[in-house]
């Protein structure tokens, strides 16, 4: 049973591994659920460390902070300025003929830690919704205290919940609220 890769985005399913509505927030609380988590998302992770743990953890830290932006111009500046501090080199593989453009970890440092590998992947996943055209219908749950991210992929795009879950307390509490004054 898949406990992590929802998405299957390294950006998305990183960034709602810290999840509010939980009695304990913390979806990685030690180095075997990384170790799950990156063997989800078919990342080699060999045997994380605490060190390992808390390094992805400051990674995650980072990545909510960009997403966390309100517009999609702000989010952009906020990835720009992370990117340009992450060890990333980028290479042009052949795909079916067609030059594809991937990001990894510097190559000339030798193997990247795994927190470097998972931020590099995490912004070559932004990347990709942009030029998908989905970077404005990137969002974080509007349900408080959730803050997990989304892809509003509705057809009007206008999805304000990361889930059923969220939507229904949400509508639950509006109508309370109604009902009481």
């Amino acid at each position: 049973m898949r406990q992590f890769a929802e998405t299957g985005l390294v950006a998305i399913d990183l960034a709602n591994t810290w999840d509010e509505w939980l009695d304990a927030p913390e979806r990685l609380p030690d180095v075997a659920a990384l170790g799950r988590f990156c063997h989800e998302l078919g990342e080699p992770a060999g045997a994380p460390t605490d060190a390992d743990l808390g390094a992805v953890r400051r990674v995650r830290t980072r990545l909510r902070d960009v997403l966390a932006h309100d517009t999609p111009e702000l989010r952009t500046h906020a990835l720009a300025r992370w990117s340009a501090e992450l060890p990333i080199a980028a290479t042009v593989e052949d795909h079916d003929g067609t030059p594809r453009l991937r990001l990894t970890a510097d190559p000339e440092r030798g193997r990247a830690p795994l927190a470097a590998r998972l931020a590099v992947r995490a912004v070559a996943d932004l990347l990709d919704l942009a030029s998908s055209g989905d970077w404005d219908r990137l969002r974080l749950c509007a349900a408080r205290p959730c803050r997990d991210a989304f892809v509003d992929r509705s057809r009007p795009g206008r999805r304000q919940f990361c889930s059923t879950r969220c939507a229904n307390r949400a509508h639950a509490a509006a109508s309370r609220a109604r009902h009481r004054g």
